[in-house]
């Protein structure tokens, strides 16, 4: 489905591309040995290197660098064997050194591919390019009326920007991406995908042009946005915005905005800079990076299992469909959780109760699958419960109610209220019978055409059972002595 703004002019094109900051998973910063623990005191975590100190030369942290290979494997990305840090020459008080070293002209990743399952197919979004730098620190604001405090816990921490190509076309798809990108920075363990703590942080470039148009206008960047929510509502806001320029006979101005997320808008912060502003030139304490293919295969080799792979294998290995195969892998600790639900059991039958129920419940009281008031285990157990007839459907939902308000294991649950579903044949007749010679007026309007009365029988049956018969079995028995 084409996202379009209609204007008083034109119908106007949205077009966006992503900048995202995601914090790599490390027990040191990138040129130092510092901790990178989030919360920390302030202030607890600074070498001298990071803090700007004299005579301080930075390291390189190999792992670091594994792990920006390891992500730009995840990507499909071309690995640059030959990379380079440089210097970005800018001030800002929680920046002591001055400047930030960061890639620009050689980056240690180049272009790779991003596939998003969008309602109307399949959408490649190209990325330009991840390169490595170092965080800055933090100018905290908020705790003095008339003084800024500095936090350097951040200064030096390793980051990955991960630049899309200007391929996405809607809020939706920039959601789509994001969430997309984050579970597969999850499941390489690059990083945490945790935005609430800032490891994943987005800034969104936004154009729009005449729907007719293949020209790349002017573009504001929304700077520095926290949530997916934000970056969706912030290209929304931005484009609109754009659109009601252009249709006034302005300019859009090339510059960077901030999103107020109380107000829904995004709001001038400076003119954009471009990158000859930064002055880079290559970090003279840094000797470039020089990998060999050797040592990218070896990394390549241990890869773990992406969403894309695994959604594929969930639809062949458990029969769930395409759809809820998206849903189960979109989280790293979902496809976890289901696998140990669906190993050896009912796949789709897994799925819906992951889906359906377990998530009903953890939405309601806003939790994740892993605060689930059920363990992965115990669901499984009730699944075997209803593929092994021992209890219905129907009971197996007053089951789940108990087991999320007390932690039981389900045939536990089961024995203690005795909800063993009724299998005997015998019983079932009787029941039926019963039901049959106390409804004549119902049967006889069975037996004149209205066959959707079966249903209606089949609730009655399982009232005087208590909901414990089998329904398949209530079924076929009503049939056959209705149409008998």
């Amino acid at each position: 489905m084409t996202y379009l703004i209609q204007g008083k002019t034109n119908d106007w094109e949205v077009v966006i591309g992503l900048e995202v900051h995601a914090q790599i998973i490390s027990d040191a910063k990138l040129f130092s040995g510092a901790a990178t623990s989030f919360g920390a005191e302030p202030n607890s975590q600074v070498s001298l290197v990071d803090a700007g100190m004299p005579g301080m030369l930075p390291v390189i942290n190999e792992f670091c660098i594994q792990q920006a290979v390891r992500t730009g494997l995840g990507l499909d990305a071309k690995i640059n064997l030959h990379s380079v840090f440089e210097r970005k020459n800018y001030f800002y008080p929680d920046l002591p050194q001055g400047y930030q070293i960061s890639q620009y002209l050689h980056p240690i990743v180049g272009e790779g591919m991003v596939r998003l399952d969008m309602p109307d197919g399949t959408r490649e979004i190209g990325v330009e390019r991840l390169h490595m730098e170092q965080d800055a620190g933090k100018s905290i604001h908020d705790q003095d009326p008339n003084r800024t405090f500095i936090d350097l816990n951040r200064s030096g921490v390793a980051l990955m920007e991960i630049v899309s190509k200007p391929d996405l076309r809607s809020p939706e798809e920039a959601g789509a991406y994001l969430r997309k990108l984050r579970a597969i920075v999850q499941y390489l363990g690059t990083c945490d995908g945790n935005m609430e703590q800032g490891s994943l942080r987005c800034d969104a470039n936004v154009s729009v042009r005449p729907s007719d148009s293949d020209e790349l206008r002017t573009r504001a960047e929304i700077k520095n946005i926290n949530s997916i929510r934000f970056v969706m509502q912030a290209i929304e806001y931005e484009a609109e915005r754009q659109v009601d320029v252009y249709e006034t006979g302005g300019s859009v101005v090339q510059e960077t905005r901030l999103y107020d997320s109380d107000r829904g808008e995004t709001r001038s912060m400076r003119s954009k800079e471009d990158a000859h502003d930064y002055r880079y030139f290559p970090d003279p304490d840094l000797l470039p990076i020089d990998l060999t293919p050797d040592y990218v295969e070896e990394i390549k080799k241990n890869l773990p299992e992406l969403p894309d792979a695994k959604k594929v294998r969930f639809i062949s290995e458990y029969g769930v469909t395409e759809s809820d195969a998206g849903i189960l892998v979109a989280d790293q600790e979902t496809a976890q959780y289901f696998e140990v639900v669906a190993s050896g059991r009912d796949g789709k039958l897994a799925a819906n109760w992951v889906i359906h129920e377990l998530f009903g419940v953890l939405n309601k009281v806003g939790k994740g699958i892993t605060d689930s008031p059920i363990v992965a285990d115990k669901l499984g157990n009730l699944v075997d419960l209803i593929s092994n007839r021992i209890i219905s459907s129907r009971i197996a939902k007053d089951v789940f109610e108990e087991m999320v308000a007390k932690g039981k294991d389900p045939g536990v649950i089961v024995k203690e209220k005795g909800l063993k579903q009724i299998t005997d044949a015998g019983e079932i007749e009787t029941a039926v019978n019963n039901v049959i010679a106390d409804n004549a007026d119902q049967v006889k309007k069975f037996r004149e055409g209205n066959e959707k009365l079966v249903g209606w029988f089949v609730g009655q049956v399982m009232k005087k059972t208590q909901g414990k018969a089998n329904p398949q079995m209530v079924n076929e028995l009503l049939l056959e002595k209705l149409k008998g």
